[in-house]
């Protein structure tokens, strides 16, 4: 293989099968390995014109030799994956026939049979995917990592069919505690329920006395608080309704129900104890273990807290973040965010500060999503934006002044154009720069709003779970006509929008090949709709991949190093027990993980 000289250094140096990697910050804890296809040469005098031709030839005979030996010892693998179906993520197409080898944490090559061989040596570490997909490990694009860490040692509400089993549920769970511990998380769906009533404290009080309860609902809008948590927070009928918030009432008495919604959750939510740094720790510990076992890869964390990042950082310091992770920290914090960025730089390559995280509404369930014409079923009522415009305009506007990117959710369509009309003035204001502003949920659109995601270059960070969840009911709620571009997959990506999507977890279920199901299928929950609910917003599997690949990749500024299986970049690989391309749609759900492997090491196997 002849050498090639890089003119800036007049140094030379060889490749081998192209493979160029970049250079990246080493993991903590480890040490810099050299670049794979890389060798370094010692400097050498520029090739200029010498009456010495004879020694000038001898040089580069010398360095081409060198060049042919070292390739001859090719770097080999740490680990290869081989008979599988390689779907890269560079395209939406279908995968092929492949093999690819992994090294230093990186990806090494791609190869066919034959040429992955010279990669296999005798400390090799062999994986057989058995004709299964070998995809990007997978990035979800928007959960709330740590609480779902939290969520997975709770009581679990999620699937109690009747507000009997509700109770029996908290109940048991109560039976488990110390007097004066708190009951939270639950994600309990009161659609499921006869009559959809909402929970009351009532009905918890008799089996929760010495405990505060403060459970939510699964899109987490909304709460239950048990009269203990009342007492514990000192509510009573004179505690004044936040703004942006709602706090239920008996109509007669005044005296609050127990549900609060959006902004009036934190009256409950200041007098609920921090986690000790050990629990947080361990809820981290837990979600990391459960994110491995569904090929989850790279997350981005919204609406995280500085207890979060510092528990994230215990964790990263100690060598057990077995996914990548980006921080997204409350937006009316942007100040302390762009200090700290600047003092201690954004990221390394498990960790970083993402941006900031805003809201302009609720949700469609809690009916506090921010909509321009009345819900269906509420007569001239259109929902609530959570802070004032003028508020989030100029936080939004200070925001990028510091250059941080901004995530904002979004889920009625009022709130959906107010928040593409704030990017849109900033950016005439501030000028042109790679802002990649974010849209959180982007559920509800007008038609008429939809192109400017694409003409803006926001980014929709959408749940697709969400759309076979909320099927089953948001048309009650807010008619035939608006549905019609509710979950517009299709027409965004048709608009030049860049979709990137993950599960809200704990609001929906992480489980990333369940969001793909949704979006090839859009088949709703109560199996109502076999052929897809709106089906003309289905899309096709290389599309829903690619979202839950390199989409996110790019939303959070990662593209030169995850999202695709190439030489050079990390090692996040997921190997699946069967080719989700040849698959029927309406199976792709009982696709299952068979391998996840980070940072070039394995860290789950089935």
């Amino acid at each position: 293989m002849p050498a090639t000289s890089e003119s800036s250094s007049s140094s030379r140096s060889c490749s081998i099968s192209g493979i160029h990697s970049r250079r990246s910050r080493a993991p903590p804890g480890s040490r810099r390995r050299r670049p794979p296809g890389r060798t370094r040469s010692p400097r050498s005098r520029p090739s200029t014109a010498s009456p010495n031709s004879v020694e000038e030839s001898m040089r580069r005979l010398s360095a081409g030799l060198l060049c042919l030996v070292w390739a001859a010892c090719a770097r080999k693998a740490d680990l290869v994956i081989s008979g599988g179906m390689v779907w890269t993520g560079l395209s939406t197409g279908a995968p092929r026939p492949g093999n690819v080898a992994v090294a230093g944490g990186k990806i090494l090559a791609i190869e066919d049979d034959a040429g992955i061989a010279r990669y296999v040596g005798p400390h090799t570490e062999r994986i057989r995917a058995n004709g299964g997909l070998v995809m990007p490990g997978f990035t979800d694009g928007h959960t709330h990592f740590v609480d779902g860490g939290f969520q997975l040692a709770s009581v679990d509400l999620r699937n109690a069919a009747t507000p009997a089993e509700f109770v029996r549920r908290i109940k048991q769970y109560a039976a488990t505690l110390r007097p004066g511990e708190w009951i939270l998380g639950g994600d309990w769906d009161h659609t499921l329920w006869p009559g959809q009533p909402l929970p009351r404290h009532e009905w918890i009080d008799s089996v929760t006395p010495d405990n505060p309860v403060f459970v939510n609902r699964l899109d987490g809008h909304e709460a239950l608080a048990n009269a203990a948590a009342l007492r514990a927070a000192g509510v009573t009928k004179d505690t004044p309704t936040p703004p942006g918030g709602e706090i239920l009432r008996d109509s007669r008495t005044g005296e609050p129900l127990g549900i609060f919604k959006d902004r009036a959750l934190d009256v409950i939510g200041r007098a609920m104890p921090e986690p000790s740094p050990e629990r947080r720790d361990s809820a981290l510990a837990r979600a990391l273990a459960y994110a491995a076992s569904l090929g989850v890869t790279a997350t981005a964390h919204m609406s995280a807290s500085w207890a979060d990042l510092a528990s994230y950082r215990r964790l990263d310091r100690a060598g057990r973040l077995t996914l990548r992770a980006a921080l997204y920290l409350p937006l009316d914090d942007w100040r302390t965010v762009a200090d700290s960025v600047r003092r201690a730089g954004a990221s390394d390559p498990w960790l970083k500060i993402g941006g900031l995280k805003g809201f302009m509404d609720g949700s469609a369930g809690s009916r506090t999503a921010y909509f321009f014409e009345p819900y269906s079923d509420s007569a001239g009522y259109r929902g609530l934006l959570q802070h004032p415009e003028a508020d989030m305009r100029r936080w939004i506007g200070n925001a990028d002044s510091a250059g941080l990117q901004i995530a904002v959710h979004a889920i009625g369509d009022r709130a959906n154009a107010i928040l593409l009309s704030i990017y849109d003035s900033v950016t005439q204001v501030h000028g042109p720069r790679d802002r990649r502003f974010r849209i959180e949920h982007a559920q509800h659109l007008r038609p008429e709003d939809i192109p400017s995601f694409g003409r803006l270059g926001v980014i929709a960070s959408m749940q697709p779970y969400h759309a076979i969840d909320d099927g089953r009911w948001v048309e009650r709620r807010i008619g035939p006509v608006r549905i019609k571009t509710t979950y517009a997959f299709r027409t965004l990506f048709d608009t030049g929008a860049r979709l990137a999507f993950g599960s809200d977890w704990t609001v929906a279920p992480l489980d990333p090949i369940l969001g793909v199901y949704a979006a090839v299928t859009r088949r709703t929950l109560d199996g109502k709709n076999p052929g897809g609910w709106i089906p003309e917003q289905k899309i096709s599997v290389g599309e829903a991949l690619r979202a839950y690949t390199s989409g996110n990749a790019y939303a959070t500024f990662d593209e030169a190093t995850r999202g695709t299986l190439a030489p050079g970049y990390d090692a996040d690989v997921v190997v699946l027990d069967r080719n989700l391309f040849a698959m029927a749609p309406d199976s792709l759900d009982q696709a299952r993980v068979r391998y996840t492997i980070a940072g070039g090491k394995v860290v789950y196997r089935r």
